[in-house]
């Protein structure tokens, strides 16, 4: 049996390394993410994110920090036992309003309220909240600003292709990739998203993909499935037969029974194999497992209303920035996302005639 590490990589500004043409790369990706945003409008006459476009579910809930945690884990928003209201959003990882139909990752995007102290970002500063972005994959494929640039291009020149061929671009990845994978080969991502069969969004796990800061180390998060019947829908094929089906999942679940999410922290041990720089390459479990840290405690409520999926989509902005500085995203691609989220929300916001708002208490959600 391996030994767990006894220390951590300590956070300092070494961490981060600049990467060749960063700048440029970065100025062009974002460039290509406000074309598709113009076009996405046109299409719609109705401005969306530049990622994480479709929503499934809206829902409102606690996060539960667990008391007695080590020292490694005690840092920064989880120093303190506490219980915070939640805001989760989950969706669809494409840039568009497409079909449940293609093959995609999900998205968990978790809004916590009540999180007092200095923000990061200076337009934040007074607010209250703390994003998490969670995606249902430990890692992009696309993990560094050069290759997440390239495929940035790809999807622009994608989007303008009929639906229905990028429906079967995404069936025939999905096939190609059950093959592939029964023979231990390691298929490549489409321009949608993973090809996997499509499991129940509840019973995925959701991870940050990039690395953080954690306070005085540095990480990844997880949100994985705790209660028994989250545990029951793990692995569990959908068959997905309209434009809705996520939603009506996720709608039918949530009128009827609650649900736990356990957050987990995966600490860095050594940035070689663990690198921040390149998100694409999965930290190994047995040098550092992911380690409790709360919970998210989701009741029983009407998950997808009128008024809240529209405060959810047009009002509220989520951004791995808005955040304690303990909590800064690192590497190349998260530095991207800086200039990406600001540029995309506030296209989306004015075209939408909509102001940007945080939450200050959780009845701001609508019912």
């Amino acid at each position: 049996m391996a030994t767990l590490p006894t220390t951590y990589v300590r956070y300092a500004d070494g961490v981060e390394e600049p990467q060749p043409n960063e700048e440029q790369l970065t100025d062009e990706t974002v460039a290509s993410m406000g074309r598709l945003n113009r076009f996405m409008f046109e299409k719609h006459r109705h401005a969306i994110r530049d990622a994480h476009a479709k929503s499934h579910g809206v829902l409102r809930g606690e996060l539960h920090l667990y008391p007695h945690l080590p020292e490694h884990l005690a840092q920064g928003l989880f120093a303190q036992v506490r219980t915070y209201p939640v805001i989760i959003r989950l969706s669809s990882a494409p840039g568009a309003i497409g079909s449940d139909k293609q093959s995609t990752f999900k998205g968990m995007a978790v809004k916590i309220l009540g999180v007092e102290g200095p923000k990061f970002l200076p337009d934040q500063a007074g607010e209250l909240t703390q994003d998490f972005l969670l995606v249902s994959d430990p890692v992009i494929p696309t993990g560094d600003i050069k290759s997440y640039h390239d495929m940035q291009l790809k999807l622009e020149q994608f989007a303008h292709t009929p639906e229905a061929v990028q429906e079967a671009v995404a069936t025939v990845s999905r096939l190609a990739n059950k093959a592939l994978n029964a023979v231990g080969v390691d298929p490549q991502i489409n321009p949608l998203g993973p090809g996997h069969p499509h499991y129940h969004l509840l019973g995925e796990t959701y991870h940050s993909m990039g690395a953080f800061r954690y306070g005085d180390y540095v990480a990844k998060l997880s949100a994985a499935p705790h209660s028994a019947n989250l545990q029951e829908l793990i692995g569990k094929e959908v068959a997905v037969t309209d434009d809705s089906t996520w939603r009506d999942l996720v709608v039918d679940f949530f009128r009827s029974q609650g649900a736990e999410y356990e957050l987990r922290a995966q600490l860095c041990t050594d940035l070689t194999t663990m690198p921040v720089e390149d998100a694409s390459v999965a930290w190994p479990a047995e040098q550092s497992p992911y380690q409790p840290i709360g919970k998210l405690v989701i009741p029983a409520q009407e998950a997808y209303s009128p008024a809240r999926r529209v405060f959810a989509d047009d009002v509220l902005s989520f951004n791995p920035f808005h955040c304690l500085p303990a909590h800064q995203p690192l590497g190349s691609i998260n530095r991207a996302r800086l200039k990406a989220y600001e540029a995309s929300s506030a296209y989306r916001h004015h075209m939408n005639a909509q102001p940007r708002r945080e939450p200050r208490d959780i009845q701001e959600l609508p019912d």
